[in-house]
């Protein structure tokens, strides 16, 4: 297969508005970006991953889940993040006890991400917390990616907010942004948008739209295919009123955010990269891994990120 656009199926006219991106470089010596056009951008956060090893001034790990160290989560000590060639790699790692182990690289934490004081001496059980390192709201969101090309595990581009959940309302407490999710290799599912948290409280919705259709068939019926050996570029638009999803510089679905049961973020939030064994979730994170696991392991399959950037919006005066 070749990197064609053909291999992305036609965006349906949802808007006759719809937003078209133009070509930018925004770092010299590396790939452009595809930015909304008729529009004015300013690079604020970027990394190109050219070093021999992660940026940890940009990027933690996720290991906790609720106070515990997940055993699911690779950590620094696994080796499953490489940098080299200005690329980086998230793999498959096993473990001597033959563990599958996968990494989730994030910008921030949530409450979750804590790890509990094993001896609390007062009221409080949880440590002191960490500053985050970038986090944000609002502007143009991407990363250039090539999805992994086996079966057994997933990748996403996406954002959260420390307070996910906390509060009733989203635009306060924030909303889940999953920018791109590939479940399969070379499938990549609708964007969806989660808020309340996760519980009895959680809401979500959709670009494209799924009009009440039911998540599991939404994501069976409209994904979006996609060659595995080629780079991709995901991008969101997040603005004050909506936001508005891109695959390789064709908006996807209509702007959303403002209909019912729909929000849009009002605070900062900060970015993962991330990957994750499907058995985990299926499994209620246990269980034996599948022998497509172990095969993409050993075939050394990978979720390859050349950039991620974040841009603002700059307003022309006189313009």
């Amino acid at each position: 297969m070749n990197d064609k656009t053909s291999e992305t199926p036609a965006i349906p006219p949802f808007d006759p508005a719809a937003i078209s991106c133009a070509e930018a470089l925004p770092v010299p010596g590396h790939e452009p970006s595809l930015l909304p056009a008729g529009r004015d951008f300013r690079l604020v956060w970027n990394d190109e991953f050219d070093g021999d090893r992660l940026d940890e001034a940009k990027w933690g790990y996720r290991v906790n889940f609720w106070g515990r160290r997940a055993h699911w989560f690779a950590g620094p000590e696994d080796g499953a993040v490489e940098v080299r060639d200005s690329l980086c790699r998230l793999r498959l790692v096993k473990k001597p006890d033959g563990q599958f182990v996968t990494p989730q690289l994030q910008t921030g934490e949530l409450m979750w991400d804590m790890p509990r004081e094993p001896d609390p001496k007062g009221f409080w059980p949880l440590p002191k917390r960490k500053e985050p390192k970038f986090m944000h709201r609002f502007g143009y969101y991407e990363c250039r990616c090539r999805l992994q090309g086996m079966p057994g595990w997933w990748s996403a581009f996406w954002m959260q907010t420390p307070m996910q959940g906390c509060s009733l309302d989203p635009r306060r407490a924030g909303v889940e942004h999953d920018i791109m999710e590939s479940f399969e290799p070379g499938v990549v599912v609708p964007h969806w948008f989660h808020m309340g948290g996760y519980g009895a409280d959680w809401k979500g919705f959709t670009a494209p739209r799924r009009h009440g259709m039911p998540a599991d068939d939404f994501n069976k019926r409209h994904p979006v295919r996609l060659d595995t050996t080629s780079f991709h570029r995901f991008g969101l638009l997040w603005e004050s009123d909506g936001y508005t999803l891109f695959i390789d510089g064709s908006q996807h679905g209509e702007k959303i955010g403002g209909g019912e049961d729909e929000a849009v973020s009002q605070t900062e939030e900060f970015i993962l990269i991330s990957t994750e064994a499907k058995f985990f979730r299926e499994n209620g994170m246990t269980g034996k891994a599948a022998p497509e696991l172990e095969d993409a392991w050993r075939a050394g399959d990978a979720f390859e990120v050349d950039y991620v950037r974040v841009f603002d919006e700059v307003t022309i005066i006189g313009r």
